[in-house]
This record gives structure tokens, C-alpha cells and sequence, in this order.
């Protein structure tokens, strides 16, 4: 087969993962879909809601036989996880991941697979607030981005396998070295939820009446501050050396605000405020231009016959 996979096996069967799944079951990307989760109530929900055919405690058993294997499990036990699931993986075999972070991943996990095994990171840009299997949705990636990170010197044929599967799941593929990855998602993912759950920490000052007039404004800004609390401590600890840069300057603007707002400068505040909203805009400006695409990967076709 050129580009499509016959088995997929998903390690870990929460919201992404479990949205991954319900993706190549709707649309017909894999003959057949294999999962593991710890929890026996994960796996049971998973086999009722169809978003996979088979289900596994173990690891090694849902990656037997599989060409495609998907890490979706937290970063942080993801080198523990392929350690348990390499017994199953056969030569020939692409393991990925859906991790926010990469560059940890590519220098730890590749020496976690036998050889003749592949891997190729990727990180679907794709998510909500909630968490857990029940919150899955068929249609999570469609038109979201998808960062692949295919490794130096290492072949090309998986990226471009891994690249089509995500374009099949209705994925925009955008591909970057991993360390390059981690800088960029600091700024536009990993800061913004840092911010919102820095304002929500803060927001136990404010007086209890403030509940009643909260807006918008207020919801749009605080909803990434509910996500998951252990999965965000796992994704800002792993990429602290990236994140040390835009925090920074987060922080000197906060500060620089601050300022201008206590010495009643209306000028100053009005140019800070406009310059931020015109960055912005050029950034939106940028991305109409160039569509979000780099053509370094060119993937392959999916198979007709994972379309049945």
C-alpha cells in the first residue's frame, strides 16, 4: 500500500485520542483500529461508541500487527508507553505521537523502537478545555493544523505516510524541524494558556460581587484556563527551555501596561493598545498569504482500498 496504513493502533484514548480514532473510523483511513487504556472503563466506552474495533490493557497487545501506531498518551509517559508497546511493533511499523511538545520526544523516542521501526512526530493543533474520551468528536481535526516533525538524516517515505493520514483526517499538515516546533507553539499555544491560568490564580483576588458582571470577554479569555491542570504542568515543564523567552516578554510588556495605565499616560497606552491589535493583524495578514503550508512534505495518496 502507498500511504495508507491497514491496522492503526492508538495508545491512549482520551480526548485526542479518542477523536484520532473516531477519524479513521468515519472516515475509512485504516481497515481496522486498535487501542489501549489503563482504565477498563476507557476501553468499554471506546468498543461502545465504535472508535475502535478491538481494545487492549496492554500495549504491546494493541500494537501487534499494527503499521501505524499513535502515541496519545501525556508527554510525560509517553517513553514509558512505547517502552511497554515496543514488543508489538514489527519492522516496517511508523510510530507518531500527538505530543505539544517535541523535541524531548525526538531525542527520547527513537531509541525506544526496534529496528526497522520508523518514528515521525506530530502534533495535531486540535483540542478543547474538556477532557476524556466521552468529549471525542469525529470532526476535531478538520481544518485544524497539524505539525509534522519528521527527524534529520532519517527516510522520508513515513513523513509523507503520516502526513497524508493526517490530511485524510481533514488535517492542514505544516511541517517543522522538532526544537523549531517547541519556540513557535511557546508563543502562540503555551503562553496563552500560561497567561489565562495566571489571570484565573489572580482572579481568587477579586471581589466575589465581580461574578455577577462577568461577560464575554471574561469567558472568551478564561475558557483555556479550565483545561486539564496535570496535562498543562506536564506540557509547560517539558518545554521550560522554549517557554523561558516568550514568558519573559510577556511578563516586561504586563509590566510596561501597568506602568502607563498608573502614570495616566493616554498617549503611550493608546499607541501600546494599537500596536498590539495591528501585530495582530499582520500575523493574520501573513497567514492569509501564505495559507499555513510548507510543501517540504509532499504526501503521499492514501490507498483506495483504506477508503472501503
Amino acid at each position: 500500500m502507498s500511504g495508507g496504513f491497514e491496522r492503526v493502533a492508538i495508545l491512549g484514548l482520551g480526548l485526542l485520542g479518542g477523536s484520532v480514532a473516531l477519524a479513521v473510523r468515519e472516515r475509512g483511513v485504516a481497515r481496522s483500529v486498535a487501542g489501549s487504556a489503563r482504565r477498563s472503563e476507557t476501553r468499554e466506552r471506546a468498543l461502545a461508541c465504535g472508535a475502535v474495533d478491538e481494545a487492549f490493557a496492554d500495549p504491546a497487545e494493541a500494537t501487534a500487527g499494527a503499521d501505524l501506531v499513535i502515541l496519545a498518551t501525556p508527554v510525560a509517559v509517553m517513553e514509558a508507553t512505547l517502552t511497554q508497546a515496543a514488543a508489538g511493533l514489527a519492522a516496517g511499523a511508523i510510530v507518531t505521537d500527538v505530543g505539544s511538545v517535541k523535541g524531548p520526544l525526538a531525542d527520547a523516542l527513537p531509541a525506544r523502537i526496534p529496528e526497522g521501526v520508523h518514528y515521525v512526530g506530530s502534533h495535531p493543533m486540535a483540542g478543547s478545555h474538556q477532557s476524556g474520551l466521552e468529549h471525542a468528536r469525529a470532526d476535531l481535526l478538520e481544518g485544524a493544523p497539524c505539525v509534522v516533525t519528521p527527524l534529520s538524516g532519517h527516510p522520508e517515505e513515513p513523513a509523507r505516510r503520516v502526513a497524508a493520514f493526517w490530511q485524510a483526517l481533514g488535517a492542514r499538515v505544516v511541517v517543522r524541524d522538532p526544537q523549531v516546533h517547541d519556540v513557535e507553539v511557546a508563543w502562540v499555544s503555551h503562553v496563552p494558556h500560561a497567561a489565562a491560568f495566571a489571570f484565573a490564580r489572580a482572579h481568587g483576588e477579586a471581589p466575589r460581587s465581580a461574578e455577577e458582571v462577568r461577560g464575554g470577554g471574561f469567558r472568551d479569555f478564561t475558557r483555556i484556563a479550565r483545561s486539564e491542570p496535570e496535562l498543562w504542568a506536564d506540557i509547560l515543564l517539558q518545554n521550560k527551555k522554549a517557554l523561558a523567552g516568550p514568558l519573559e516578554a510577556t511578563a516586561r510588556r504586563l509590566s510596561e501596561l501597568a506602568r502607563l495605565v498608573e502614570a495616566g499616560d493616554a498617549e503611550g497606552l493608546l499607541r501600546f493598545l494599537a500596536e498590539a491589535r495591528d501585530t495582530l493583524s499582520r500575523t493574520a495578514d501573513e497567514d492569509a498569504r501564505s495559507g499555513g503550508a510548507n510543501p517540504e512534505i509532499q504526501a503521499a495518496p492514501t490507498s483506495a482500498a483504506t477508503q472501503e
